[in-house]
């Protein structure tokens, strides 16, 4: 499965990539079955993202800093099926994102 990650962050991305790979999905910048979005991105419009990747059809979840809860719940919103804190992406997201290819958050 491929998994679509929006993050122009350089750590972020790179992070996000690597749990797609730990949890046995390829990461791409453009398609995917699943998406994951950085909310927080300087060159993209992260709520518009998660609205464009959930129109499509898409899975998405999404990472924000954890006390932002207006940026969260316009997440839930625009699509997002879950939105992890970026502690909570770090630790677990392996993890997390397994239970994106699992349907879990479907």
């Amino acid at each position: 499965m491929n998994v679509r990650v929006v993050a122009d962050d350089l750590i972020w991305a790179s992070r996000l990539d690597a749990a797609v790979k730990h949890a046995g999905a390829q990461p791409v910048r453009d398609g995917g079955e699943a998406v994951i979005v950085d909310l927080n991105g300087r060159a993209y419009d992260g709520i518009a993202a998660v609205a464009a990747a959930a129109a499509s059809g898409s899975t998405v979840i999404a990472v924000a800093q954890h006390d932002d809860g207006a940026t969260r719940k316009r997440a839930l919103t625009a699509g997002a099926r879950r939105v992890f804190s970026y502690n909570k992406m770090f630790s677990d997201g392996p993890r997390i994102v397994a239970d994106l290819l699992a349907g879990r958050f479907s």
